[in-house]
């Protein structure tokens, strides 16, 4: 029987008042003094069904994918990438979707320090930073007319292999509050030692603060979590982190995923 719910070491910012710089390529030179707490993360299998980006800012989806290869970067464009925009239309109705920022993850530890999984809780983005990747993948003028529909920011995230380590945990975005939140500056994001500063959150331990897992998740499963939505009615800001399960064995295979980021564009 699956466990219904684990204990895991998150890490968290430790005031609204502190600075946080996370340089993606270089971890040592990060400026984020932490706090650890350990919290209790519940099993999501049980209640797959019920959820909704409106209710809970994520969706935990069974979908198999036609690619044999992750790390044959042709075959994630020409097989992978249709297949996410395919997911994100069905998940939201959106009328336009593009794709952006693919990366491939290990904490195996011989892995450079841009693959591996970041072990706080955060968003990646926030509403500049969306708006300028849109700008930068569609071109200015195509840009500020999409964007003047509704419009989301959605992760999508795969294991290549099941999950034996390291698993990702989501906190459920319907109990975050924006006082929860830190802005955070990332540098050389997305497998990009020079991508300039990326603009996101931090989030601030609150025990009523609700976390979710898959044990052993599977490359047929996919987690589609919502970052940022111009509707700021909707529930949004789904934080998530890597975390070391208690349970794990000594000699499990490192994790390795691949996670896809996308902006969802909404009819009119």
């Amino acid at each position: 029987m699956e466990r219904s719910q684990t204990k895991g070491l998150l890490g968290y910012a430790p005031s609204t008042e502190a600075q946080i710089v996370f340089r993606a390529a270089d971890r040592s030179k990060s400026r984020m003094q932490l706090d650890q707490h350990l919290v209790p993360i519940d099993n999501v299998r049980g209640v797959a069904n019920t959820l909704s980006f409106d209710r809970n800012g994520f969706l935990f989806l069974k979908r198999p994918t036609a690619v044999k290869d992750f790390h044959d970067v042709q075959q994630v464009d020409r097989i992978y990438l249709p297949e996410i925009e395919a997911i994100v239309r069905e998940a939201t109705g959106a009328e336009k979707v593009i794709c952006f920022g693919t990366v491939v993850r290990t904490d195996d530890d011989a892995s450079s320090d841009g693959n591996r999984p970041a072990r706080f809780a955060h968003v990646d983005f926030d509403e500049r930073t969306v708006q300028r990747f849109a700008r930068e993948i569609l071109g200015v003028s195509d840009a500020e007319y999409w964007l003047r529909r509704r419009h989301m920011q959605l992760n999508i995230w795969r294991p290549i292999r099941p999950v034996e380590r390291m698993p990702l945990a989501l906190a459920d975005a319907s109990g975050i509050r924006s006082s929860d939140l830190v802005i955070m500056e990332t540098y050389g994001g997305l497998n990009d030692p020079n991508r300039p500063v990326m603009y996101g959150y931090a989030l601030l331990h609150r025990p009523e603060q609700r976390w979710w897992y898959a044990p052993e998740m599977q490359p047929d499963e996919i987690w589609v979590f919502k970052m940022y939505d111009s509707d700021r009615c909707k529930v949004q800001l789904t934080a998530h982190t890597a975390f070391s399960d208690p349970d794990t064995r000594p000699d499990a295979l490192p994790r390795e995923s691949i996670e896809v980021r996308t902006i969802a564009f909404m009819p009119n």
